[in-house]
């Protein structure tokens, strides 16, 4: 059955038009009148919508029945990941959400090719959060992927941050992941751009309470270290 996200309430009962870039990717597998999608919000549980009629460019639904799932991980998990190429970036927002990151915080640092303030910010902040929401309607999740206003790397250090484990991936880290503690509720990963992290943002990260860590004898490209450590850290703590 199609999965949609739409950014609206959702109550049982209600009728409405669907969004326009929903709307429209509904006409385009000629769904017809009767056929029934799911829509979810992101504020949990999913529905069941049955098509009540279309127009030129509309699809209204009804929303007939409600279902409580949950496949929400355990594990609290935050990816920090500095500003890498487009496409890179892009790569690494949609495999993150599709792997059960909860909250996703794009950093500035030393090495990143791409810099964004500003205007350009706030749009590609919205396009990533459209990628988000597109890889919940494919892998099922009922909640988004918070994606955070970019901060520079400092600033990202400088707040407070209450995870049980915070790690540094970096490619000559101090301790091997069979060294992690055996249980954790919420993690923090530090993953960096094109180059890693310079030896100063390492030491600084270090010095912030974060465990350089390594996983194994190759090196990775940035777009790989984000899925690889997220997959490991659910298989270890959350609900793979």
């Amino acid at each position: 059955m199609p999965r949609f996200y739409v950014d609206q309430p959702l109550v049982l009962g209600a009728q409405f038009d669907l969004p326009e870039a929903v709307a429209r990717h509904v006409q385009v597998v000629r769904m017809q009148p009767e056929e029934v999608i799911t829509v979810f919000n992101g504020q949990g549980g999913e529905y069941q919508a049955r098509i009540s009629s279309m127009g030129k460019k509309t699809v209204t639904v009804e929303l007939t029945a409600f279902a409580r799932v949950d496949r929400e991980s355990t594990l609290q998990l935050t990816l920090v990941q500095a500003v890498s190429a487009s496409d890179r970036m892009d790569y690494t927002v949609q495999k993150a959400a599709e792997l059960g990151v909860t909250v996703f915080q794009p950093v500035i640092s030393q090495y990143c090719q791409q810099r964004y303030s500003g205007e350009r910010a706030e749009k590609r902040l919205a396009h990533w959060q459209g990628i988000a929401a597109s890889a919940a309607e494919q892998c099922g999740r009922t909640q988004l992927m918070q994606i955070r206003p970019i901060v520079t790397f400092a600033q990202f250090l400088a707040a407070s941050n209450d995870s049980e484990l915070k790690l540094l991936m970096c490619p000559t880290g101090a301790v091997h992941h069979s060294a992690l503690p055996a249980r954790a509720q919420s993690v923090t990963v530090l993953v960096g751009p094109e180059g890693g992290y310079s030896a100063e943002e390492d030491s600084l990260a270090i010095a912030s309470g974060y465990t350089s860590l390594i996983l194994g004898p190759r090196i990775f490209r940035t777009e790989t270290v984000a899925p690889v450590i997220a997959g490991f850290l659910q298989a270890k703590y959350g609900d793979f």
